[in-house]
């Protein structure tokens, strides 16, 4: 027990310190949204240093750290990319009024802080995946894992290019993308990352008294769902694009489905 909370305290203290230090890195350049693409790549660093410190099976150790290393690298070039040159993002600019001259301390802990401790949290499974031992093998969980998480990469992937490459076209500015894998989910990125955390969840529960960390991609996806995801963002869209009102009701917000007809 003390092994597993040493690595707990260790992978807890590097996150703080990268987030201070990407928390610094915005108030050099007056953007906090830069905390966006440190998301992703914060579980890799978790991951990597996980990997190192703990004495679990070689090839669920390797298959936890690389799944989480491609998820994460994929996902912060990919904001880097889409955010380059557009300046602080809305969210960000809307906090930053509302606290005014106290933002440069306040996003410290609203913004850098938090996003650390949830970080840490939703890396439960990929923390406690790589310290077990036992099965020396990899299991019929290992293989489902890897298939769930394969789906989620490849929904996620494919649906923030096909966002990427619809708002690149300026003829379909003020237009509601609602093409390829956008006309069965209204957030089919989000289902993917959803998928994914489930996918090392599965993989993480091969090793024995891991079920709790289910913790993990329940913490995501009511984020993606509740918080930071799906109700965020409609909340805005709703009253930009009156055309979302009709794909609202025609096409599902989380699981693909087909679209209902209309009447």
């Amino acid at each position: 027990m003390e092994y597993l909370w040493s690595i707990f305290v260790t992978n807890l203290f590097a996150v703080m310190v990268m987030m201070f230090g990407v928390w610094v890195l915005s108030l050099i350049k007056r953007d906090a949204s830069i905390v966006d693409v440190f998301w992703g790549l914060g579980f890799v660093v978790v991951a990597w240093l996980t990997f190192l410190q703990t004495d679990g099976y070689l090839g669920r150790k390797i298959l936890i750290t690389l799944l989480t290393t491609l998820w994460g690298l994929r996902l912060a070039m990919h904001i880097l990319i889409r955010d380059w040159g557009h300046g602080e993002d809305r969210r960000y600019q809307a906090w930053r009024a509302q606290y005014g001259a106290r933002f440069w301390w306040v996003s410290l802990f609203t913004v850098f802080g938090l996003q650390g401790v949830l970080l840490w949290a939703i890396s439960l499974i990929l923390q406690v995946g790589q310290m077990s031992a036992i099965p020396a093998r990899l299991v019929i969980l290992d293989f489902l894992g890897t298939i769930v998480w394969t789906v989620g990469f490849i929904f996620e992937a494919v649906a923030d290019w096909q966002l990427y490459r619809f708002k690149a076209d300026p003829e379909n500015k003020g237009k509601v993308m609602k093409k390829g894998l956008w006309a069965y989910s209204r957030h089919p990125n989000y289902f993917g990352e959803s998928l994914i955390w489930w996918g090392l969840f599965l993989i993480t529960l091969a090793t024995p008294g891991s079920f709790w960390t289910v913790i993990s991609p329940m913490v995501i996806t009511f984020l993606l769902l509740k918080v930071s995801g799906v109700t965020l963002l409609e909340k805005t869209i709703v009253d930009s694009r009156p055309e979302y009102r009709d794909y609202i009701e025609s096409t599902s917000s989380f699981i693909p489905r087909l679209p209902r007809k209309r009447h």
